[in-house]
Parts: C-alpha cells; sequence; structure tokens
C-alpha cells in the first residue's frame, strides 16, 4: 500500500465513524445541555452568521476539529483561551500543555468557566466540556493529564479564541 492509498483508507474510515457517531447520537440520551438555560442564546441563524463553519459546527452541532489543524496547537504565548462563541475566557495559558493528541489541551478550566455533560455517543462514555455561558461544546475532559490534576481538557481549537497577555 503506498503514501495515497493509506491516506484515503484513512479518509474513507473517517467518514464511516463519522456517520456511525451521528447515528448513535440519534438512538442515545438526550443531550443534557437542552435542560439548561444559558445568558447567551441566538437562533441558529444568528450562530451561522457570527462563526466560521469550522466553529458553528464544532461549537453547535458538537463536531471536532481534524486534529492536528488548528493554529492554536502551538501557541505558547501567555493569555487567556476564550470560547469563540461569546468570548468567555475558559482556560488560561499557564495549564496548557502538549497532549501529543493534535488538539489544544489543558489540565485545568478557569473557576466557572465551564459546564460538563456525559457524551454517550460512539458507543462509550465521556465527559463532553461546554461553555457554561452560552452552552457550545469545546471538547471532551479525559483522566489521563499531568499533575496536579491528572485531567486532559481535549480543546477544539475553532471552539476558542486566544487573547495574548497584556506586554
Amino acid at each position: 500500500m503506498n503514501r495515497r492509498d493509506l491516506l484515503l483508507s484513512g479518509a474513507a474510515a473517517a467518514a464511516v465513524l463519522a456517520g456511525t457517531a451521528a447515528l448513535l447520537r440519534i438512538g442515545g440520551a438526550p443531550d443534557a445541555r437542552a435542560a439548561e438555560t444559558f445568558e447567551v442564546t441566538k437562533t441558529d441563524a444568528e450562530w451561522r452568521a457570527i462563526l466560521s463553519d469550522a466553529a458553528y459546527n464544532v461549537l453547535r452541532k458538537e463536531g471536532t476539529e481534524y486534529p492536528g489543524t488548528s493554529p492554536l496547537l502551538d501557541e505558547h504565548r501567555k493569555g487567556i483561551f476564550a470560547c469563540a462563541g461569546c468570548d468567555l475566557p475558559v482556560y488560561p495559558s499557564e495549564t496548557k500543555f502538549d497532549s501529543g493528541t493534535g488538539w489544544p489541551s489543558f489540565w485545568q478550566e478557569i473557576p466557572k468557566a465551564i459546564g460538563t455533560t456525559a457524551d454517550r455517543s460512539l458507543g462509550m462514555t465521556r465527559t463532553e466540556v461546554h461553555c457554561r455561558r452560552c452552552g457550545g461544546h469545546l471538547g471532551h475532559v479525559f483522566d489521563d493529564g499531568p499533575p496536579p490534576t491528572g485531567l486532559r481538557h481535549c480543546i477544539n481549537g475553532v471552539a476558542l479564541s486566544f487573547k495574548p497577555a497584556a506586554a
């Protein structure tokens, strides 16, 4: 198998997984966030008007960006990572680390910045992370991170914006 065939088979597998995820979510439990109320609410058309297609897919449709594609993956300056939907500060740069997963990763959020729900898609239970102010899907949190928390918040870069600290 040459490199082209390998890449094409990987793309086909990703498409199958995405389709499977959509099917599994259809039959899964209702989204716990549907019962929550958020400070920032917009119509679907308003979200589409202010977000890029990629950010809309992640924040409003619980999509996932391809690993290694976010410019925020290599962002190492001091500052704050905010929700791309409502600009709420969610992660301090001091808690960002290189997890080797291809997504920006953090070991701790800013207090009271995020909410979590059980995500039962893909035939397993994971902890989904969302912005507590607008409900936008950010990513997932896992228990394989570094000290001091042991957590890895695996966050989609398109769901975030970066605000550098003042010089």
